[in-house]
């Protein structure tokens, strides 16, 4: 007779397996491994990719000078990046996906509103990366860029579907790749370019450096919906400070390495880099042979980082069907019907993109992260001041217990952390009143995070919950 109880043996082949039979569920202690520095390959990794390196290049292509814009991409990975690694700690702390916290401060029917947006915002970043890396596997394999894109999204299901063990194996091997990639490439930039002279391109202007700072740190907001994603494995009394630091010197210095090779290669570019951004890039490589590497450096980035934005947009998909279902897990049947529901989503986008409708619908995107910014700064100061890190796990799952099916307190606080955003965004689709302020740039992020992080904390006696004194696991 085994000596294993049935949940043992449960855990002992979750512990065992290559696929993720968990979803939105609690991961309970016996089922958590892993280590902090897991999390700086998979950010570092994920962030060694095209996608970082054409944001990076605009900050230039749009006016900037090649120092003030690297300073003020660091300035904004710092400040995205800080926010960005403290939604990782509520991973590990209590076990959960991200979205699903945020039925803690919205009520478990409540979060259905932000959650949408989120499923849009990483559909719509799957669909780009799709375009992108279906054109560099096309490259790759000789073979029409539609046929590319279709591969790239087969590919993206099967590690969106194995989920979280392979999203963090994926990871280690692309901080290899992409650090062995990015060093060629620089190394080529630092042979035929004359530093010096590039470096005497520094006039301060306060409206780029603002453009800069802006770029890079809505890059990092992008993944606080998400984080907490990849870390919930982690044992329960891990470092907080070893997995802060992980996170954020993982998603600083791989996004600061790929936007410093943007701003350096569209400096030396000049008109000739813009809609040609991947194929000047991949001449670095210098040499046909070293041009299929690059392709396949590209391809390989690409797939983590839309990996991250397929599995989180199916755990936000999956935290809103749950909710109205009073589901606690996801059968694994509904767990792959919903990652090819999502990615298929995606690649239907990507297949019937022209260029011009992708760039409006890349608009459209980044204007939806006002909607998402001011539930970040609900979170953070809900889970960190508010409630002093104390969660009820098992009424999160139910709408009849402390959390409520509607929190109107917590939902008219985002509603306005919303507007108090819109005079201060530049989108070509929105221009808000008051850029003029801060000479045309968006700071709509700055305004809508801290604005509404102190608006919750100031009027949390009207908050009628009741807060646990400390956190409550399920049994």
């Amino acid at each position: 007779m085994s000596s294993f109880s049935s949940t043992e043996e449960q855990a002992a082949k979750n512990g065992t397996r290559l696929s993720e039979t968990r979803s939105i569920d609690f991961i309970p202690e016996n089922e958590r491994h892993g280590h902090p520095f897991s999390q700086f390959t998979l950010w570092f990794g994920g962030n060694l990719q095209i996608t970082a390196i054409v944001t990076g290049a605009l900050a230039v292509v749009l006016g900037g000078d090649v120092v003030w814009s690297l300073i003020g991409l660091l300035v904004g990975q710092i400040l995205g990046a800080a926010i960005m690694s403290f939604h990782a700690l509520q991973g590990p702390r209590l076990g959960l996906p991200q979205m699903i916290i945020s039925r803690a401060q919205f009520g478990v029917y409540g979060a259905v509103i932000p959650l949408v947006l989120v499923c849009v915002m990483y559909v719509g970043f799957s669909a780009s990366g799709t375009v992108l890396a279906g054109q560099a596997m096309a490259k790759l394999l000789s073979i029409s860029d539609a046929s590319g894109m279709i591969l790239f999204s087969a590919i993206i299901i099967v590690i969106a579907v194995l989920g979280y063990k392979v999203i963090h194996k994926l990871g280690k091997v692309a901080s290899i790749i992409g650090v062995l990639a990015f060093a060629w490439l620089f190394g080529s930039l630092l042979l035929n370019t004359d530093f010096s002279q590039l470096m005497q391109n520094n006039h301060f202007d306060i409206s780029m450096f603002l453009l800069a700072v802006s770029l890079s740190s809505s890059w990092q907001i992008a993944f606080c919906p998400y984080v907490s994603d990849y870390s919930r494995y982690l044992p329960r009394d891990v470092s907080g400070p070893k997995t802060f630091f992980s996170v954020f010197f993982g998603t600083v210095l791989g996004t600061q390495a790929s936007m410093t090779l943007g701003v350096i290669t569209a400096a030396i570019a000049g008109s000739a880099f813009k809609g040609h951004e991947v194929s000047y890039i991949v001449g670095l490589g210098r040499g046909e042979m070293m041009a299929m590497i690059i392709y396949f450096a590209i391809c390989f980035g690409k797939i983590t980082f839309t990996t991250l934005n397929a599995y989180g947009s199916f755990m936000s998909l999956t935290t809103i069907v749950s909710g109205f279902r009073k589901q606690v897990a996801l059968s694994q049947t509904c767990r792959v019907a919903f990652v090819v529901l999502m990615v298929a989503i995606s690649c239907v986008i990507a297949l019937l993109s022209e260029p011009a409708f992708l760039k409006h619908f890349t608009h459209f995107l980044l204007f939806l992260l006002a909607f998402f910014v001011p539930w970040s700064a609900i979170s953070l100061t809900d889970y960190y001041f508010v409630s002093a890190k104390a969660v009820d796990i098992p009424a999160l799952y139910d709408a009849d217990k402390r959390y409520g099916s509607w929190n109107i307190f917590g939902i008219s606080v985002y509603l306005v952390g919303v507007l108090i955003q819109l005079p201060f965004i530049d989108n070509p689709l929105f221009h808000g009143s008051l850029t003029w302020i801060f000479d045309g740039n968006d700071v709509s992020w700055i305004v809508g995070w801290f604005g509404t992080a102190l608006l919750y904390a100031g009027l949390r006696r009207l908050d009628r919950r009741v807060i646990p004194a400390q956190t409550v696991y399920p049994q």
